[in-house]
């Protein structure tokens, strides 16, 4: 029989690993117990032992374990009680630091309430800094219904998207207009591959998917080419919507042939994408330069056929992304704005570093 109140160790991991976790750190750590599941919530394992090195052993050779929490207090799912016991915590708050409650169950108060309560004691009582964004420590609350689990971990444990050390190269990406030659051929190919690409437009949120083609082309294999990338933008745009902090900006989608646009643009920022180019760790200072100075940046990008030869001499810069292999249609957007944020994301590094 597991007794929660000797947990020493959360363990969160992947649902449907619960039990395959529990049996390998049985294994790894004799004499430990595991309860897979408490009370019926997946995604977690509380381990039960008296080996002093069981957090940093599971970290260290089970994968599947993807936090391991150690834990210091169990009390009631209480506010009192949990502010009664946050003197035992306070001692290995030894820097900037943030609350984080996960709660499972149904409670009178919410997990930013517990946020609240504790940072504020904590703070009182220790005279150390909350901080939200990048803490050296996070006292963790995991609830399990009546139980409370707390103790504190490394702020490197709780890793956020968001780092001090990252370039945030978004708004820049705004600035980008793709210039995309359609891919024509069979109807439900073009639909396909019209798909992928709007999808992968919509991903960088650029600032606008400028479909270039070159003269005469079929009208339903462009009919079809349109819709797809229309489907792939919303499919995209959906997802975005639902899971982003930040509201997402939807691409616009424009047409017009692709000289009549090299020449209405003459003058502006031009990139071309393809083999005849220099690599881009030749320039991607030049690249990055381009596009933080420049009101807008133009990227031309090929289809089946290349952009043709005439147009490099209007372009400030013709890039090969990847000497010796042709990359796919449908990964080349991917391809020349991942290659652009390396470029933006290394010049502001690099300039922050000048003394």
């Amino acid at each position: 029989m597991f007794d929660l109140e000797k947990t020493k160790i959360i363990v969160k991991t992947k649902r449907g690993y619960e039990k395959v976790t529990a049996s390998l750190i049985e294994d790894l750590i004799p004499g430990c117990k595991t309860l897979p599941n408490p009370l019926n919530y997946s995604g977690l394992v509380l381990v039960s032992t008296d080996e002093r090195d069981a957090e940093r052993l599971i970290k260290e050779n089970i994968p599947e374990a993807e936090k391991v929490l150690p834990v210091k207090v169990v009390c009631k799912a209480d506010m009192d009680e949990m502010i009664s016991n946050i003197d035992s915590i306070i001692e290995d708050v030894n820097g900037r630091f943030a609350v984080r409650t996960r709660r499972r169950g149904r409670h009178g108060f919410s997990s930013i309430d517990v946020n609240v309560a504790l940072g504020e004691v904590i703070r009182d009582r220790s005279g150390m800094e909350v901080d939200l964004d990048f803490p050296e420590k996070v006292v963790f609350v995991e609830i399990i219904k009546e139980y409370a689990f707390m103790g504190v971990a490394d702020g490197k444990d709780f890793p956020r998207k968001k780092d001090r050390d990252k370039v945030m190269v978004r708004d820049f990406l705004r600035k980008l207009s793709v210039i995309q030659m359609p891919y024509l051929g069979d109807p439900k190919v073009s639909r396909e591959m019209g798909i992928r690409i709007g999808r992968e437009a919509q991903t960088f949120e650029v600032g606008e998917l400028v479909i270039s083609p070159i003269g005469k082309c079929d009208a339903r294999e462009l009919k079809e080419f349109l819709e797809g990338v229309f489907e792939g933008i919303s499919s995209r745009y959906r997802i975005q919507r639902r899971v982003y902090s930040h509201k997402p900006r939807e691409t616009k989608v424009y047409i017009q042939n692709l000289y009549e646009l090299v020449r209405e643009r003459k003058g502006e920022a031009m990139v071309v994408f393809e083999p005849e180019g220099k690599p881009i760790s030749k320039v991607s200072e030049d690249l990055a330069r381009m596009v933080l100075k420049e009101r807008r940046t133009n990227l031309l990008i090929g289809s089946r056929e290349g952009i043709p030869t005439g147009i490099y001499r209007f372009a400030d810069l013709v890039i090969d992304l990847c000497p010796g292999v042709t990359i796919a249609t449908d990964s080349a957007i991917s391809s020349a704005i991942m290659a652009v944020s390396f470029a933006i994301q290394e010049n502001l590094d690099r300039s922050s570093k000048v003394p």
